[in-house]
């Protein structure tokens, strides 16, 4: 048997040994020593959520240097910092690694003040040279539109960056002349890749958004500088309720060419008085954290018309009962406005009415009675109770007269409840008492209650 040369045995250990050392340092240089969390699993392999992170880090430094002001919009991540972020935080200091960006989804959502930035081309080219696949969405710019057209060019609504299989979304805000946000739908169009991300998991697109701005504040995350909402809990409550209907533009403009809108100095006065009584009273109920939604005429001149009916001569507005505050009268009188009257009771058919600058404030307040709501009316010179009754609806964002307010998400079904199938006809004579499809009778106030519950000012 060959005697075994210890020397070449040392040298070949010598080699392999260094051949180890140096990817060693290879990859402490590409991974390790940049700033940052790092999960290395048993093999030495990077994990899906080092992947993850490595993805997003390589996002952030493309969207730095295209100047990108984007801030965090990803719920899973931003419900982990409202949640869990002290305990987080400081197990991040015993053990970095990816908390907040790696939520175990394929997606992290980024939102965009498009306002803010100028679009850069250079930017989708940067992206593709950096491996990442793209998709990007456009759509109508509502801004643009008109009673007259709705034209104008695409603007971006989303972006999506893929690389390694993990998704980037970048949805795209713009100032609203409500002063609020708004984001558009996703939608693909003919010819685009179905399965270039999963859908069904991104957080934003199934529908049009509308938000408040939020303050932002800028923060470390998993190691990386990102800007997220000061408060985390409020957006992500907007986010859960951002559904936003936009007017029915083309709709509005053939009605108003069977049906011209009344231009005399008195109709525009009215709008201008009802524009500032709505304005009014959404800041005096949002100081309350009373939400409400616009109702009977006020709904129907913005569904058939984008705008307010001037022969109505009021604005109607519906809260539902639950919803009630015992200072509301006096947070409207504080306002400005003056006690119109007081029909009812919170238990049955409550209703005010408030007055300002000679245009009428109606409040109808709303219960719910299995799968249908309701609210109430009183006849005040012969205590008669009337109920109208609509079927459940939910509440989206809308905006008229330069003020983002809810409407009723089903509004069609919410407008033909109370104005039959002839909704979109005029009518100029209407007795509320028997005028609408809706209404019931529901009995009388007993005459002895009549000074707490029928109260006229």
């Amino acid at each position: 048997m060959p005697r075994v040369n210890r020397t070449a045995v040392l040298s070949l250990l010598i080699v392999s040994s260094s051949v180890f050392l140096l990817f060693q340092l290879y990859y402490y240089r590409k991974y390790v020593s940049k700033p940052g969390p790092h999960i290395l699993s048993q093999t030495g392999h990077l994990t899906a959520n080092d992947v993850q992170w490595q993805t997003v880090k390589k996002f952030l430094a493309l969207a730095q240097r295209f100047r990108l002001p984007l801030f965090l919009a990803d719920t899973a991540a931003l419900t982990l910092l409202s949640q869990d972020a002290l305990r987080q935080r400081d197990r991040l200091v015993r053990e970095p690694h990816c908390s907040f960006l790696c939520t175990g989804r394929p997606i992290t959502s980024f939102a965009l003040h498009a306002n803010l930035w100028k679009y850069d081309p250079g930017l989708l080219l940067a992206a593709q040279q950096k491996g990442f696949d793209l998709l990007e969405l456009r759509g109508e710019d509502p801004r643009l539109a008109s009673l007259d057209t709705l034209s104008g060019e695409e603007i971006p609504l989303h972006f999506l960056f893929r690389l390694h299989g993990y998704v980037v979304q970048v949805v795209f805000l713009y100032e609203r002349s409500g002063n609020y946000l708004w984001h558009g739908a996703l939608r693909l169009k003919a010819n685009m890749d179905r399965n270039f991300a999963p859908f069904k998991l991104l957080d934003y697109g199934r529908h049009p958004g509308a938000y408040d701005r939020p303050e932002l504040v800028l923060t470390v995350l998993d190691g990386l500088d990102i800007r997220i909402p000061h408060n985390i809990s409020r957006f992500l409550n907007e986010q859960q309720h951002a559904h936003f209907l936009e007017c029915r533009y083309r709709d509005a403009r053939n009605f108003l060419q069977l049906y011209p809108d009344d231009s005399s100095p008195e109709a525009l006065d009215f709008r201008r008085k009802v524009k500032s009584l709505l304005h009014l009273a959404a800041r005096t109920l949002s100081r309350l954290d009373v939400p409400f939604w616009l109702s009977s005429g006020t709904c129907l001149g913005w569904f058939r018309q984008c705008s307010i009916i001037s022969y109505s001569r009021d604005v109607d507005i519906g809260i539902f009962i639950v919803d009630f505050r015992a200072d509301m009268v006096a947070a409207f009188r504080d306002a400005g406005l003056s006690l119109k009257h007081k029909f009812g009771k919170v238990e049955d058919s409550l209703e005010l009415s408030f007055l300002s600058d000679d245009v009428k404030l109606d409040i109808f307040f709303f219960y719910a009675d299995g799968d249908v709501v309701w609210n109430g009316g009183t006849q005040a010179k012969s205590g008669k109770k009337f109920k109208y009754i609509f079927p459940r609806f939910s509440l989206c964002w809308a905006e008229l007269l330069e003020l983002k307010v809810r409407v009723p998400c089903e509004t069609l079904d919410y407008v033909t409840a109370n104005y039959g199938d002839t909704w979109s006809i005029p009518l100029r004579t209407w007795d509320w008492k028997t005028s609408p499809s809706n209404v019931q009778e529901n009995g009388v106030w007993p005459p002895a209650e009549w000074a707490e519950l029928i109260q006229i000012y």
